[in-house]
């Protein structure tokens, strides 16, 4: 008779436990030399020269007794766990295996269940992710979470800390692996690294790149931005291509849209440019203002947007078109047509003020060249910065930077750089009688933090 299929145990036919002197009848040793030939035929060989023709039924085994181990290392092996779950175990000790990875996009607010223990969720809008409590999640539930399309805020259930704050926001362009305790959530601190990099205060202000000029096509309406960046405290943007504004139009996103913080372009206005942060890609942009300040930005339209730092300044004439100039290394600025500030004014030895073609708001170096003549020979001009006061022209005072008149009514020239008062003034005085002067401005250095 065969072996019992469900125990394995072989019991061979009776009639063929023999005694001695027995007459041995042929039919039950037949019938056990058959079936041991089948059992031969049904074992499985142990060089592998051929497989299994049926499933192998392994002992259930234990954690410490596996049901399928080695010889050498009985306690390494394979059994099965209570709800019919696979084991492994390693010299006695349960190895636990990952739940395989599930992506998921997701387009709007969803709460993270015990299911999506190993999840991967990419959002691709802004939305808000409720985590559910730590306790019914479990130690070891972990999470990944991809902000593709909006920021991404990520609440803990109640009173429950994500990093030990109430809430943690994931910026658009971000990804954050979320660890559970069974008591509070923890991620693995990559995106909070990378954005304490990126907005390290540590680093200082600066400016690199983001050259202004005169748009080839719209030069009078439009102002160009070389590819830079800048940064100034805990803010830093970057653009990787030329950016375009125009004066023409309130501020939109985007390069080649209006770029006024409010109204309407102004003759004879100065428009300070700022780069602006998007809050939710960190991508660069411009909003040009007529603050000196960023605090005095009107900021209605710039909604999602952090303001980083003042790159530049652009000047209109008295049509309201953009004043053609040329802007050097280190903040230089000259423009293309000298500005004639001054054009004969009368000049004597009180000390004056007189405003120039320069940003308002601001102290600017003046690039400036002189001329002026006066009925007396001896007599020279001392123009000077605001700071200093009222300074007295002539040898023996203050000095001069407009060469003495030789000849009565004859012209003497002059040039110097001088710094303005915030009202984009300087003062100038006579040494003796009085005078005419015209004064021509070049242009301008306006400090931003270019150091090239």
């Amino acid at each position: 008779m065969p072996r019992n299929p469900s125990t394995g145990v072989y019991s061979k036919p009776a009639g063929t436990t023999p005694s001695v002197g027995q007459v041995i009848d042929p039919a039950p040793w037949n019938a056990l030399t058959t079936d041991l030939g089948n059992e031969i035929t049904n074992s499985l060989p142990r060089d592998g020269s051929a497989p299994m023709a049926a499933p192998l039924k392994a002992a259930t085994g234990t954690v410490s007794a596996p049901g399928v181990g080695f010889a050498s290392n009985p306690q390494t092996g394979i059994y099965l766990k209570g709800g019919g779950q696979l084991g492994f175990t390693q010299n006695g000790i349960d190895i636990v295996f990952d739940k395989a990875s599930a992506y998921t996009a997701k387009s709007g607010d969803y709460t993270a269940l015990a299911s999506d223990d190993n999840a991967v969720h990419r959002f691709t809008a802004a939305a808000t992710l409720t985590l559910t409590t730590a306790a019914t999640l479990g130690a070891n539930w972990h999470y990944c979470v991809i902000a593709d399309g909006g920021d991404v805020t990520i609440d803990p259930n109640g009173l429950e800390t994500i990093d030990g704050a109430a809430t943690l926001v994931l910026k658009n362009g971000y990804s954050v692996e979320i660890i559970c305790s069974g008591a509070a959530f923890f991620t693995n601190k990559l995106f909070a690294r990378i954005q304490s990099k990126a907005d390290s205060s540590a680093v200082g202000d600066f400016v690199v790149g983001l050259v202004l000029s005169n748009n080839a096509s719209s030069p009078n309406t439009h102002v160009d931005f070389a590819a830079g960046s800048a940064r100034s405290g805990a803010s830093f943007v970057a653009s990787v291509a030329s950016f375009t504004k125009r004066v023409t139009g309130t501020f939109a996103a985007g390069t080649g849209a209006g770029g006024l913080d409010a109204g309407a372009v102004a003759a004879n206005a100065t428009y300070f440019a700022y780069a602006l942060r998007k809050d939710a890609d960190l991508s660069f942009d411009v909003v040009l203002s007529s603050s000196a300040t960023i605090g005095g930005i009107t900021t209605t339209l710039l909604s999602g947007y952090t303001v980083v730092k003042c790159i530049g300044v652009v000047l209109t004439d008295g049509s309201s078109l953009i004043r053609q100039f040329v802007m050097y290394p280190r903040d230089e600025y000259t423009f293309v047509t000298p500005v004639k500030d001054a054009v004969g004014a009368a000049i004597s030895t009180t000390s004056t003020l007189l405003a120039l073609t320069v940003p308002n708001g601001m102290k600017v170096k003046a690039k400036l060249r002189f001329e002026f003549t006066s009925s007396a020979t001896t007599n020279a001009a001392l123009l000077s910065d605001p700071a200093q006061g009222a300074l007295v022209a002539g040898a023996g005072s203050d000095g001069a930077n407009v060469g003495t008149i030789q000849v009565a009514s004859g012209f003497a020239v002059g040039s110097q750089e001088i710094w303005t008062n915030t009202s984009r003034q300087i003062r100038m005085a006579l040494g003796g009688s009085t005078g005419s002067i015209w004064i021509w401005n070049d242009g301008f250095h306006f400090p931003c933090g270019r150091i090239s």
